[in-house]
């Protein structure tokens, strides 16, 4: 990605007093016209990149940058290097750029280093084999770095699918799935995709602009919904069962019920999503309010057990 390789630049000019750009170029496997534009892409950004004519130029930061390496800290380096390994398994190409992180820290300190970095590990791949998701975000990682559009069929929580094509603007990970964020050409807006319901994802030729957005207006951290929609439900669990509550939920949300159990009340929208959250915890959880899903939690589970019916097994 192109956000990987200016960093990456800023890294070796720190490390280095001038490199000349057919090196950059080569180091990068792109041409030496890309090199400049990314000098210029990084001086727009406030880097004081200079280039020097001559024998003996190059590339390099005017003199009084450097700061002996320290315009980041070993802290700061050893979270960016946690950050990239953390998205490797997922998103991938981060591997040159950690060794550059890697080459900035004296030998002298490159255990402490390794120390910091491992401290926090955050692995945003699934268990088992990779599979159709891992090929499907490297197919949209693809097209966000490229600025094409996707298209693909989208299918709702009710189960109904819709053609939709996309200007892909952000890969978004929340409560453990990923998200595509993007414009919606089919609803005229911004939209926030779960990759799971998307089916047959195409990668277009066809290039948008990208345009500006704050970060007032990333929409992942509320929500997508009213409010109001929001209805509290009430679950209780069994004095047996409070190690499968811990797991769950934070034990600041559970509150004893006097005889050994737990309850926990929590707000979600009542949707197929929430059907399937009650059933996934299984004996352990019982609904207790409202009734209309404690009674239709219960038709599900009931569903759910006559398949099983010893007379219904093939």
């Amino acid at each position: 990605m192109k956000i990987d390789r200016l960093l990456s630049i800023v890294i070796v000019l720190l490390g280095r007093r001038l490199v000349q750009a057919k090196e950059l170029a080569d180091m990068f496997e792109v041409s030496v016209r890309t090199i400049y534009r990314d000098i210029e892409t990084l001086g727009q950004a406030g880097i004081p990149v200079v280039t020097y004519q001559g024998g003996g130029g190059g590339i390099g930061l005017i003199e009084g940058y450097r700061l002996d390496r320290n315009v980041l800290t070993e802290g700061e380096l050893a979270q960016i290097f946690s950050a990239l390994r953390s998205l490797s398994p997922i998103t991938g190409g981060h591997e040159r750029l950690m060794e550059k992180i890697n080459s900035v820290v004296p030998p002298s300190r490159s255990r402490q280093f390794r120390s910091i970095a491992s401290r926090q590990v955050v692995d945003f791949s699934p268990w088992g084999l990779p599979g159709a998701s891992e090929q499907k975000l490297a197919l949209i990682k693809e097209a966000l770095e490229e600025s094409v559009t996707v298209s693909f069929a989208y299918v709702s929580a009710e189960g109904t699918a819709t053609a939709r094509c996309v200007e892909p603007y952000t890969l978004v990970m929340k409560g453990q799935s990923w998200y595509l964020y993007g414009y919606c050409r089919l609803r005229e807006d911004f939209r926030l995709f779960k990759l799971p319901r998307m089916k047959d994802v195409v990668k277009g030729a066809e290039v948008f602009t990208r345009l500006e957005l704050s970060f007032g207006d990333w929409p992942w951290n509320d929500y997508p919904g009213e409010r109001e929609s929001l209805t509290e439900i009430i679950l209780h669990f069994a004095a047996g069962d409070k190690h499968i509550a811990e797991e769950r939920f934070d034990c600041s949300e559970l509150q004893a019920d006097g005889s050994g159990g737990y309850t926990v009340a929590l707000r979600y929208p009542v949707d197929e999503w929430l059907y399937g959250f009650l059933l996934s915890l299984g004996p352990a959880a019982e609904v207790l309010e409202p009734e209309h899903v404690r009674q239709r939690l219960g038709e599900r589970a009931a569903a759910v057990a006559c398949k099983y019916h010893s007379g219904n097994l093939t």
